[in-house]
């Protein structure tokens, strides 16, 4: 709480002691202000007065009206000052939550910030949707540029995309170009993309689109995929699955893991039990099949130019490769001693 000299609670006790007293349990029932930190619904408190829902909303908007009217609201003016700059320091447009846990973990007093938030003239709030969430802001032509910015960032993500966290600020930092350099900060910024609901980063701290399986890791084949990227070279099943346990905290037993990854196209199986991901540049299939789709990027080579780049693509014996080229029904040699594929 020491980013605010004033108290929540306190604040907001003194701007509703003037309302009458139904007035008064409704704001602290629909704000949870009491000794229960819940906010109860429209329905919930229409259900305990015997009173419709859209009267709850009635007494509620002119309970909130006539705080600001009071005396007592007037006399907190330095408060939602200061409760204004601490928003703008925080980056002028911010989502709720992160707001909030930002000022106190103390769920109690975040339900008074909120309120006081509600009631105070300066602030706006945009009520959360399918791209964004619920997020507090002071000046709209900021508010504006910060949206139109993390639609763009989100347009130029692919499915496949992960990038480190830098990476995403410096290309979200090119679309806001027009910014103050007051807000131009680390912090500021990674509470913008925090406004999101379509950007997020996976438990490696890589950000991608929300929807990705890169992101939103959910199977052994998605811990799988990203344990290997931080590895970045080819690994043992039986790797993967301690790495999965390491890095994630879950379970993986080593033949489970192996299954998983024969099914899965962002693997190649390289060697005896071996990995690697697709995205490197592996050729799939088994050995006489890697041969082929050489010879038919290369055209005919000699025995030695084959055995050098398949070793390029499958960790296996130099023979392993010798004895599926013998295989008159794939493989044909010419006179000049360069194979071909059949």
């Amino acid at each position: 709480m020491a980013l605010i000299t004033f108290k929540p609670k306190q604040v907001s006790k003194r701007l509703i002691g003037s309302l009458q007293s139904r007035a008064k349990e409704v704001i602290i029932n629909r704000y949870g202000l009491g000794a229960d930190s819940k906010r109860m619904t429209l329905e919930a408190i229409g259900d305990m007065y015997h009173i419709t829902r859209e009267r709850v909303r009635q007494i509620e908007n002119a309970a909130l009206s006539n705080i600001r009217k009071s005396e007592e609201f007037k006399k907190e003016k330095e408060v939602f000052a200061e409760l204004e700059a601490v928003l703008k320091k925080a980056g002028g447009i911010v989502a709720e939550e992160d707001f909030l846990n930002h000022l106190t973990k103390d769920k109690s007093t975040q339900n008074h910030l909120n309120f006081l938030l509600v009631i105070g003239d300066s602030f706006r709030k945009e009520r959360e949707d399918d791209e964004f969430k619920h997020r507090w802001y002071v000046d709209p032509e900021l508010s504006k540029k910060v949206h139109e910015s993390l639609r763009k960032l989100y347009s130029s993500l692919s499915d496949d995309t992960l990038v480190s966290e830098s990476e995403l600020i410096t290309q979200f930092l090119e679309y806001l170009k027009d910014v103050s350099d007051e807000y131009r900060q680390e912090e500021v910024i990674k509470r913008w993309l925090s406004i999101s609901k379509n950007i997020s980063k996976n438990p490696l701290g890589e950000w991608g689109l929300a929807s990705s399986s890169n992101v939103r890791a959910k199977g052994i084949r998605d811990y799988a995929f990203l344990a290997m990227r931080k590895h970045g070279s080819p690994i043992h099943f039986r790797d993967i699955a301690k790495l999965i346990s390491e890095l994630f905290n879950k379970k993986a037993h080593p033949a489970t893991t192996h299954n998983e990854l024969i099914k899965d196209n962002r693997f190649v199986l390289v060697g005896r039990g071996l990995y690697a991901l697709s995205e490197w540049g592996y050729l799939s299939g088994v050995v006489k099949d890697v041969i082929k789709k050489i010879l038919e990027k290369n055209g005919p080579l000699t025995r030695e130019q084959i055995i050098d780049k398949v070793m390029k693509e499958r960790y296996v014996k130099e023979n392993t490769i010798l004895v599926n080229l013998q295989n008159p029904k794939f493989f044909k040699k010419s006179k000049d001693g360069k194979y071909s594929a059949v």
